[in-house]
């Protein structure tokens, strides 16, 4: 065998030597501080479980690590009781993160409200322009109405749409709890336009549709004028 098969050989039986950048790459991972601040900055999304509840928040496990989620970073609402949510799988992000003071923070709430805008982004999506909803009035401004439609979804009036007469003020033909309908007369960027004027205008048209005779059903003379005329 040729010296130069036999280096070939030797180096093809050699196992891989480790380097000093591989083994500090080892400790890296090693460390659960490292891992949650590879979380924190991806914004990963991690399902855990509620572990314990405290004062101000819940206690959850990340990496061993003992993490909290204050109150207010559990929902998108005011909780009453934190204890509903003990032994509870939910998702959150890690948002601080401070080895120093041993101190992971958690958070529900933004991933909850993601949720929320894509789910309020489809519904919109299902929404064509023309149709006719029933809502609730839900608030007055100087410059329309806002409604809250049967689906959810809340959409303005502006004061231009509210109705044929001149008004000053929405106030003047509405209040916070009316039932109206409203028709989707445009979206954009998120946002529902609607009217009431036009479902009036519908109205208006469909009243003045009188059926005329044709003229030449209409006579004449003065047989068909006095027929009816008992002397």
């Amino acid at each position: 065998m040729s010296e130069e098969m036999k280096t070939e050989e030797l180096q093809t039986n050699e196992e891989p030597v480790e380097t000093m950048a591989d083994y500090e790459g080892h400790f890296d991972d090693a460390n659960p501080w490292n891992r949650v601040m590879d979380y924190m900055e991806k914004k990963t999304i991690l399902p855990v479980k509620v572990e314990g509840v405290v004062n101000g928040g819940a206690i959850a496990m990340v990496e061993g690590l003992r993490g909290f989620i204050p109150a207010s970073k559990l929902s998108l609402s005011y909780i009453e009781d934190l204890e509903t949510y003990l032994l509870k799988d939910i998702e959150v992000r890690v948002i601080d993160v401070d080895q120093a003071n041993n101190r992971l923070v958690l958070s529900a709430r933004e991933i909850l409200k993601e949720k929320e805008q894509q789910a309020r982004a489809e519904q919109i999506a299902s929404i064509k322009t023309g149709t006719v909803m029933e809502g609730t009035v839900e608030t007055l401004q100087n410059y329309g109405a806002f409604i809250k439609l049967d689906n959810g979804l809340s959409g303005l009036v502006h004061i231009s749409q509210i109705s044929q007469k001149r008004i000053k003020t929405p106030g003047e033909v509405l209040k916070v709890g009316d039932t109206v309908k409203v028709k989707v007369i445009g979206i954009k960027e998120g946002k529902i336009s609607l009217s009431m004027k036009a479902l009036e205008e519908n109205q208006e048209e469909v009243e003045v549709k009188v059926e005329i005779p044709k003229s030449e059903n209409i006579g004449t003379s003065l047989g068909d004028l006095f027929k009816n005329i008992k002397l």
